[in-house]
């Protein structure tokens, strides 16, 4: 029995009373959709069934309020136990009927039994998606931890802060193998602020070590993917940081080694969709984390700033997929912050937007897209993916959802639940936290 059903939105028959109201709306936009789709050869049907079987995970740490490098604001309710990051990350399942997953981090999320921690999951109706390590901040309240990260993890100078840091990522390996999870995600903010403070070469090949021992320790079944970022916290050369250099790490670590696409990773205006083409031409791409940017790793809410971007994303994954390159299926998971809204609500826009995204590129035209482009018509090639991006896929997601139990309107029907209040009462409140710059 679900552990939550007693929280409102949770609880199937309060969804049900809300999409009573809204029901009728929903079939009838659908079948309206569905006529006008019909004429340009798409089967609504397929494209809804294809929507509902998406998934995304959810990053438990998310849950929480995050924070800039100035101060850090904690909303009501905050969770704080992984049991509470569990029960948020239900009740957004529960209204979108998208985020079965979770994808954990540690030593955030370490407890003293993991098999009573994937029974609580399971008994929220929820999964563990990839396992995360931390190697990029001190835990000195931690006995696995006793050596300061400041100048580096994996790709440290002393030997003996790169085994600590193999270590815990091992460790990480087994907690994620009692939780059922098939893949670790490595994300390191090794790197340097002053040129000539690291070798950038030997630097490099301290981190391919340290990762080839992480990787052999993995089970066969199991992937590991390495995530780059271009910069922060190290501002002049970060070890692992774009995808040339992901993918080259990749190559010399072996087989299960694959490179994680983060959307805010990245230099403004870069062209993403054509990394994720390239890392699905080499056979390396691992997944996503979704969020978006305007002007870093910002890590605002997926589809807030460029939705078109996100949607472009997609559209080379559907490509692929229609070809019969995606092989394996990339992970889906979302990793942003949310320093002024109510987490929950954000990771519910955010599994939304995704959904979104993936339904309009499911509607591309990719017999006529192909010809144009093959003609070299650059116009009706554009306006074959803009007919696609301008199509209102709302009641798409809408039906889809309905038909799965869950929310019409997520958002609606969390604001009526009142969860948040409800979690107000029950939970302790956090301390506001000051940033690391003043």
């Amino acid at each position: 029995m679900n552990q939550i059903s007693h929280i409102r939105p949770a609880d199937g028959s309060f969804r049900a009373e809300l999409n009573r109201a809204l029901e009728a709306e929903t079939v009838r936009d659908y079948e309206y959709l569905g006529g006008k789709l019909a004429g340009r050869g798409v089967d609504i049907e397929q494209v809804t069934a294809q929507v509902a079987a998406f998934a995304v995970a959810v990053p438990s740490w998310g849950t929480g309020t995050g924070g800039t490098r100035f101060a850090r604001f904690p909303g009501e309710g905050e969770p704080a136990s992984v049991f509470d990051r569990l029960e948020d990350c239900a009740v957004i399942n529960s209204l979108t009927g998208a985020t079965p997953t979770i994808s954990p981090h540690f030593p955030w999320d370490e407890v003293p039994d993991f098999a009573a921690l994937r029974a609580h999951a399971e008994a929220l109706g929820l999964g563990f998606d990839a396992v995360n390590s931390n190697t990029f901040q001190d835990h000195p309240t931690h006995a696995a931890h006793p050596l300061s990260y400041k100048f580096g993890s994996l790709s440290h100078t002393d030997p003996a802060v790169r085994a600590q840091a193999i270590a815990h990522n091992i460790a990480a390996v087994r907690a994620g193998e009692a939780l059922g999870s098939k893949a670790l995600t490595i994300w390191i903010g090794d790197g340097s602020n002053f040129p000539g403070q690291s070798h950038l070469g030997r630097t490099f090949e301290r981190y391919i070590d340290s990762v080839q021992q992480v990787a052999s320790a993995l089970p066969a079944d199991w992937t590991l993917f390495l995530e780059h970022k271009i910069y922060e916290p190290a501002f002049y050369a970060t070890v692992i940081q774009d995808w040339g250099s992901s993918l080259l790490a990749a190559q010399a670590v072996g087989p299960q080694a694959r490179c994680l696409v983060d959307l805010g990773h990245h230099a403004p205006n870069v062209n993403i969709e054509m990394i994720v083409s390239r890392l699905i031409h080499a056979g390396k791409l691992a997944g996503f984390h979704f969020n978006d940017s305007k002007y870093g790793d910002d890590d605002l809410d997926a589809g807030a700033i460029d939705p078109h971007r996100l949607f472009l994303v997609f559209n080379e994954l559907v490509d692929a997929q229609c070809c019969g390159r995606l092989d394996p299926a990339p992970a889906y998971m979302i990793d942003q912050s949310h320093n002024v809204t109510d987490p929950v609500e954000s990771l519910i826009s955010s599994a939304i937007e995704i959904q979104r995204a993936y339904a309009m590129a499911l509607l591309v035209d990719r017999v006529a897209l192909s010809e144009y482009q093959d003609g070299n018509d650059a116009m009706l090639a554009n306006q074959q993916l803009k007919r696609a991006f301008t199509t209102d896929v709302g009641p798409i997601l809408a039906t889809a959802r309905f038909r799965k139990g869950a929310a019409i309107d997520p958002l609606a029907a969390y604001r009526a639940s009142n969860y948040r209040r409800t979690c107000a009462e029950r939970r302790p409140k956090r301390a506001a936290g000051g940033g690391g710059i003043v």
